[in-house]
């Protein structure tokens, strides 16, 4: 089956040589058994992250089965609307997303992948599963994940998940193509994920180890993303005691500046 991989990236120029030196080999070992496309999103960067990516990516037009794509946004939109953005441009009969600073390892991806077992819709990787842990994550950071997990947790009791904040996931094509979502902030992911499930796909965790950040800083407004996810617990509640439906607004992405190399 052919598969997506969408990288969303903001000022990342430190991490390109580690997207170089530890994504690339997962990612020309998958594109030796199935058709593999990698899809850049530059949020909006104002550091040399797009000139990278290109320079780095652009020319391997040589490698069997792996190409890539590069979307750029010319001002920053938000983590949300670069994976919205890169899911339209995404062709793969699964679409994985990651985060591009390897906080989960890419050499991880093909174990991911095997969790999307038939009958299994999404799989999103799970620090907070009893198998699962966290090396070297801050603790605002882990405040912020693990309480929200929770809460959706409780509101979506019997569902078995243990983490929903995770942006590190696999999902088969039906999902991105049925489901949307409104938030283009941190939110997006949980929103997608969140809404697909009340949809009635189903969702395997892959207890994984979340790192801490190896380059840069996290891109995360800590105010703003707790006012989202308390908005959207919000809306769910209100749905699961069916006073006001889940209202999900057709949003129709528009890629900026798209390239193939």
């Amino acid at each position: 089956m052919s598969i997506s991989i969408v990288i969303p990236c903001f000022n990342e120029e430190d991490g390109i040589q580690k997207l170089r030196d530890e994504f690339l080999p997962v990612a020309t070992a998958l594109a030796a058994t199935q058709p593999v496309e990698v899809i850049f999103v530059d949020d909006g960067s104002r550091d040399n992250t797009w000139r990278l990516l290109n320079d780095t990516f652009g020319p391997m037009t040589d490698i069997p089965g792996l190409t890539f794509k590069f979307v750029k946004h010319e001002v920053n939109q938000g983590l949300g609307a670069a994976v919205r953005n890169g899911l339209a441009a995404a062709t793969g009969e699964i679409v994985v997303t990651t985060d591009s600073d390897g906080t989960y390892k890419f050499e991880s991806i093909p174990t991911l992948l095997d969790y999307l077992k038939p009958g299994v819709d999404i799989v999103t990787a799970s620090p907070y599963h009893p198998n699962g842990s966290m090396e070297g994550v801050p603790g605002y950071r882990l405040l912020l994940s693990q309480g929200a997990s929770l809460i959706y947790r409780v509101l979506l009791a019997g569902a078995g998940v243990h983490t929903y904040t995770a942006l590190y996931r696999a999902y088969r094509r039906p999902v991105v193509q049925d489901v949307t979502f409104e938030s283009n902030g941190f939110l997006g992911g949980t929103e997608l994920m969140v809404k697909a499930m009340l949809t009635g796909y189903s969702v395997a965790e892959f207890p994984a180890v979340l790192y801490s950040r190896q380059h840069g800083v996290s891109k995360a407004k800590l105010a703003r993303t707790i006012r989202s996810h308390l908005g959207f617990q919000w809306k769910v509640l209100l749905h699961q005691l069916k006073i006001k439906p889940l209202v999900d607004h057709r949003v129709t992405p528009t890629v900026v500046n798209t390239q193939s190399a």
